[in-house]
């Protein structure tokens, strides 16, 4: 049977056409079914309006669309009826196997931890962005959904971390690294410290820790942090991709047309390493289901790679790997 992905059709800047743009695509070359959330009336004008085909899509009606404004915690409140909410009520009852939006980051979150609910055992959910380097991409986690978090969070993120490189990109015996301030084992707050004695016990391949200048090098593919420190490490690394672009962009526009010419290949290559598009987003492990936000400024390229890695986290049954890797982490790990 097809896995079936459940798209909140007016989550982020570009919907509800990108989005449909990119479910249409992902019906097409993936063979998903999708259900779209969303104004029913609004969808089919939007797509007979623009020539795109809604076979294989089923729509469920929702008059209300959740606004990034609100408070996250009214997406379980008034926010019930909005397509988000619907959405992961969906994929609670069983009506889809994954969910995506490009909605409020803290709404998902929230509406996933009490629709849609936690793994057995695991304390919080994460936001997980792969991230470009070096020698291959990394995930880091959390990347800003747990500003304050205990030593054996990290622990659980690290677990979650590998189980998605090893089955959604394909990376076998991931190594995973504790964000730190320095290399040493006794470098950083407590939590770092008390952190790197549980890792070095958990199982996964700790391979010690990491200091942020080493991120863009791609030693490790599981980087573990609390997620204040997390989101500030994302937003500077999308800031240098996007400085390093513009500065590309300048040195060649001034290199000459033959210059520009030999170039323009591995110009190519490295923008498209560094775009959120090819990812797709970001998942939210811990969660029963898969789920993914995508950026809020994606388009139908981006849609189409979220509700691939939707699949792709169906398929490698990343939750299931998940559930079973935490069950074995020692009893204060699991509390």
């Amino acid at each position: 049977m097809a896995v079936r992905v459940i798209v909140d059709a007016f989550g982020g800047d570009n919907a509800p056409l990108e989005v449909i743009r990119g479910c249409a695509r992902a019906v097409s070359e993936l063979g998903v079914g999708i259900v779209l959330t969303g104004r029913e009336a609004e969808i089919r004008k939007c797509a007979a309006d623009n020539s795109i085909s809604l076979d294989g899509m089923e729509i469920v009606h929702t008059d209300d669309v959740f606004d990034i404004h609100e408070e996250p915690k009214e997406i379980i409140k008034s926010g019930k009826n909005s397509s988000m909410a619907v959405g992961l009520q969906l994929l609670a009852d069983g009506r889809g196997d994954a969910f995506v939006s490009a909605g409020s980051t803290g709404a998902l979150v929230m509406g996933s931890t009490f629709i849609v609910k936690r793994i057995k055992g695991i304390r919080r959910i994460a936001p997980s962005p792969v991230m470009p380097g070096e020698k291959g991409s990394f995930v880091l986690l959390d990347a800003g959904a747990n500003t304050e978090c205990r030593p054996e969070m990290l622990v659980q993120f690290a677990v979650m971390g590998s189980a998605y490189m090893e089955k959604v990109m394909g990376v076998k015996n991931p190594k995973v690294g504790l964000l730190n301030i320095g290399a040493e084992e006794t470098k950083g707050r407590s939590l770092e410290v008390e952190a790197y004695k549980l890792l070095k016990e958990s199982g996964v391949n700790f391979v010690g820790n990491i200091e942020a200048r080493d991120m863009p090098r791609g030693e490790c593919q599981v980087i573990v942090t609390d997620g204040f420190t997390g989101n500030v490490a994302l937003k500077l690394y999308e800031g240098m991709g996007s400085f390093f672009g513009r500065k590309l962009r300048w040195i060649f526009s001034g290199a000459g047309k033959l210059g520009a010419v030999f170039s323009l290949g591995k110009i190519r290559q490295f923008k498209k390493q560094m775009d959120y598009k090819e990812v797709g987003g970001s998942a939210l492990l811990g969660v029963r289901k898969p789920v993914i936000k995508a950026h809020g400024s994606s388009d139908g390229t981006a849609f189409f790679n979220a509700v691939r890695q939707a699949k792709q986290c169906v398929d490698g049954n990343v939750t299931g790997v998940i559930e079973s890797c935490t069950a074995k982490l020692p009893s204060g790990e699991m509390e």
